[in-house]
């Protein structure tokens, strides 16, 4: 089956800059994704984007390119719950590699634990309103009770704007939950305003881990990671180092690679983790962010088994 990207998108960047920032030894990539192979893989008729091919082999290339050691591979809305592409990267990483799922409501008991087995820990509810229709918080909540046992988590991708609607029912998730990219704030406002303020106290108040992920999504002003730019995306630094600096034992990293639905600029992912020294701006919030806190929640049997 032929798959026509959607028009206006950006391919990856097949040959980034090498970083030369210092990675802590056991560096996780905590965020990043696997489109297709669509012949092998075909993406879901319900998809609101169509994207290129980014296979395991390409995002394996990346990690060792960049220096990374680990990586946890979220499940991507083209995709839909067919979830074959991640299982697939999972099984190839040989134990280097994590897996966020997406179910349905009607997932069975014996496809959890299938899915438990290949590596998966977590499961992503996605209520950006113009890449999902409406979300069933009911379903979603009961499947949530079900994973608990597991010891799993759940990843929420939302809208600063709405938090005010969600944040209730985030709070009352069974499981840890992890919100990615800070929550989409608005970064031409004020980091130590009043929205930020909320979030951060949602995060308090609850058992929340913070991705400081996708600057490139989120920046206004730039300037972007590109052409050997090492001050890139200056507006969204205030909001990642106060969420480093204010909840530093529940903080992640992530690419985002191979950045869907970009459609102004392409970041160089060398430049993406030179851009890390900015918001972990020492040794110990490095490794912090990238090895301890990625470690404790996605190879926790590992991390139990070395006190």
């Amino acid at each position: 089956m032929v798959f026509t990207p959607t028009a206006g998108w950006l391919t990856w960047d097949p040959s980034p800059s090498t970083p030369t920032v210092a990675l802590p030894p056991g560096t996780v990539d905590a965020h990043c994704h696997v489109f297709g192979p669509a012949e092998r893989f075909p993406f879901a008729p319900e998809r609101k984007y169509t994207p290129t091919d980014a296979g395991r082999e390409q995002l394996f290339a990346l990690r060792d390119h960049l220096g990374v050691a680990r990586q946890v591979i979220v499940q991507a809305t083209c995709h839909g719950t067919d979830n074959r592409a991640l299982v697939d990267a999972l099984d190839a990483a040989n134990g280097r590699a994590r897996g966020v799922a997406a179910v349905r409501g009607d997932v069975t008991d014996d496809e959890l634990a299938t899915l438990d087995r290949a590596g998966v820990r977590g499961l992503r509810f996605n209520f950006v309103k113009r890449l999902v229709d409406a979300v069933p918080t009911d379903e979603l909540a009961a499947v949530a009770e079900r994973i608990a046992p597991l010891g799993w988590h759940v990843v929420v991708y939302f809208e600063a704007a709405d938090l005010p609607d969600l944040e209730d029912f985030f709070g009352r998730l069974p499981v840890p939950v992890v919100v990615d990219h800070m929550g989409r704030p608005d970064v031409t406002r004020d980091a130590d305003g009043p929205g930020f303020d909320r979030f951060l106290r949602f995060v308090d108040r609850h058992d929340v881990w913070v991705k400081v992920s996708c600057p490139e999504r989120l920046s206004v002003t730039g300037p972007p990671a590109v052409d050997g730019e090492r001050h890139a995306y200056a507006d969204v630094v205030p909001f990642a180092r106060r969420v480093v600096a204010e909840v530093g034992d529940r903080v992640l990293w992530g690419t985002d690679w191979p950045h869907p639905n970009l459609t102004d600029h392409m970041p160089d992912d060398g430049l993406l983790v030179d851009h890390v020294r900015h918001v972990a701006p020492t040794p110990e919030d490095r490794q912090r962010l990238l090895v301890d806190n990625p470690m404790r929640l996605y190879w926790r049997e590992e991390t139990e088994a070395a006190r």
